[in-house]
């Protein structure tokens, strides 16, 4: 493979390292502010527990994507300075936008309602969950502003070498933006979902003490993973349909992905809508159901980085649409070696994170809502168990 072969396939697997994180922490989250507003609204002991379990859950995740997010932010200046140099001034800003809203308020509300159980007001407490997910959708939303620039560049125009953001407006309606953001927060939603499903078969199969508790996730996760695939599909041909002419003409790399997302969505829809939303109610005592409830755990997961080989490959060979191509945007002097070591050290180190971060949330759904480290009073006692 030559240097720019190697550094595309660096960014490829790095970032979907990364969005593998990401990914389940949009879906997570909203879910968790839900649980925690029923528990709040009713002071259900029911809820209090579900809010408990599965915002630890989303902590553990949350937590290791934002150390792979770091290596996202390295690559421009390593593999892609061309592209900081042509279009820096205009592709950075929601760049910029989308780290202060992640790495400052995000992680702020975040540590407020991690500490802050029994600290704070039972609504100040609440309300920090909430900002927590509007701040992850709205980090998620500067990130598709920046990446929506690059497959279809308006709001600005070339000065000599470089573009000058001239309507920062344009760039937040831009026509790709419209319903790939939609798209990918649906993906996100039904991913939640469908691990939220998961991970109550797997308990429930093993018969459970805490039956009620995985029937309730379990429900709750169905209905959420039929809401995000409705929106992911909808979103999904609305996406694709409305891109450049000629980025998946027959032939082209990004044509293989999508072909396969698509066909594996359809089937999904199949199986979520036409069986599972039907029979929400009956499932989690159908334990033949558990073992194909399980297996699909990770199918989002998998189509989600599809979307994303679908949507890249697609502009290919452009790194900003017919403006600049990618070759132009790789960094001068680099050598296959140099690559290949920073490419070695990433994905080990990413892939390495992603192994603990599935390993920790395995073990805290075998584990089940006994002994939860989350809003732990001091004198909490550590039950084997606990009922509802």
């Amino acid at each position: 493979m030559d240097v720019l072969d190697l550094a595309r396939l660096q960014f490829a697997a790095t970032g979907s390292l990364h969005f593998l994180f990401v990914v389940l922490t949009l879906g997570l989250a909203p879910m968790v502010a839900l649980l925690n507003t029923r528990w709040v609204l009713t002071g259900s002991r029911l809820h209090q527990g579900l809010t408990r379990f599965w915002g630890q859950i989303y902590v553990v995740n949350y937590a290791m994507g934002i150390v792979t997010g770091l290596v996202m932010e390295f690559q421009f200046g390593l593999s892609w300075s061309g592209l900081s140099h042509y279009a820096g001034d205009v592709f950075g800003a929601p760049l910029a936008m989308e780290t202060m809203v992640a790495f400052f308020l995000e992680s702020t509300f975040l540590g407020l309602w991690i500490f802050g159980w029994g600290r704070l007001p039972k609504w100040l407490h609440l309300a920090c969950i909430w900002l927590v997910t509007l701040t992850a959708y709205a980090s998620a939303f500067y990130v598709m502003v920046a990446n929506s620039f690059l497959q279809n560049p308006v709001g600005a125009v070339q000065v000599g070498d470089r573009l000058q953001l001239t309507d920062f407006g344009a760039l937040l309606t831009n026509s790709t933006l419209v319903a790939s953001f939609p798209h990918v927060i649906g993906a996100a939603v039904f991913t939640g979902g469908m691990v939220m499903v998961g991970a109550s078969a797997y308990q429930l199969r093993r018969r459970t003490r805490e039956t009620v508790f995985f029937t309730k996730s379990m429900r709750t996760g169905v209905l959420t993973a039929a809401i995000g695939l409705f929106v992911a599909v909808g979103a999904g041909f609305a996406q694709f349909g409305g891109l450049q002419e000629g980025k998946f003409k027959k032939g082209s790399l990004g044509v293989v992905p999508l072909e396969i997302m698509t066909t594996v969505g359809e089937l999904l829809i199949l199986v979520v809508i036409l069986f599972m939303l039907p029979l929400v109610y009956f499932l989690p005592r159908w334990r033949w159901t558990h073992p194909m409830l399980i297996a699909l755990t990770p199918v989002p997961f998998a189509l989600s980085i599809l979307g994303w080989l679908a949507r890249e490959l697609g502009r290919q060979p452009w790194m900003v649409w017919k403006k600049l191509s990618v070759a132009d945007a790789m960094t001068p002097g680099l050598t296959p070696g140099m690559v290949m070591v920073s490419l070695v050290g990433f994905v080990g180190v990413l892939g390495l994170l992603a192994v603990v971060d599935y390993l920790l949330i395995a073990r805290l759904v075998r584990r089940g809502p006994a002994n939860l480290a989350l809003g732990a009073a001091a004198d909490e006692p550590r039950s084997p168990a606990l009922s509802y």
